[in-house]
């Protein structure tokens, strides 16, 4: 049997409270954290970029990282993602 993974989205966030939003989706048992990345280019929403990436890494909480990238130029990405653990 397969395992259902819960992702919970950085969009529904409150970024004023981000670390706190995020510590408690971990506590509350989320396996991993969903990241819409949107440029208001390839789709017409923007979302968030490198900021939130970095700020990711410096949470305490380190839960598993999943991308969805609505961008023009995904490569752009690439080494962010690296840098910050979001896993292919």
């Amino acid at each position: 049997m397969n395992k259902v993974l819960v992702s919970a989205s950085v969009l529904s966030a409150d970024f004023l409270h981000f670390a706190e939003d995020i510590e408690r989706v971990s506590a509350a048992g989320a396996d991993q954290l969903h990241l819409d990345v949107m440029d208001g280019h390839f789709v017409p929403n923007l979302s968030f970029g490198a900021p939130v990436f970095k700020a990711l890494k410096s949470l305490k909480a380190k839960p598993a990282l999943d991308a969805h990238f609505m961008v023009s130029n995904p490569m752009d990405y690439l080494q962010l993602c690296r840098d910050t653990g979001v896993k292919p």
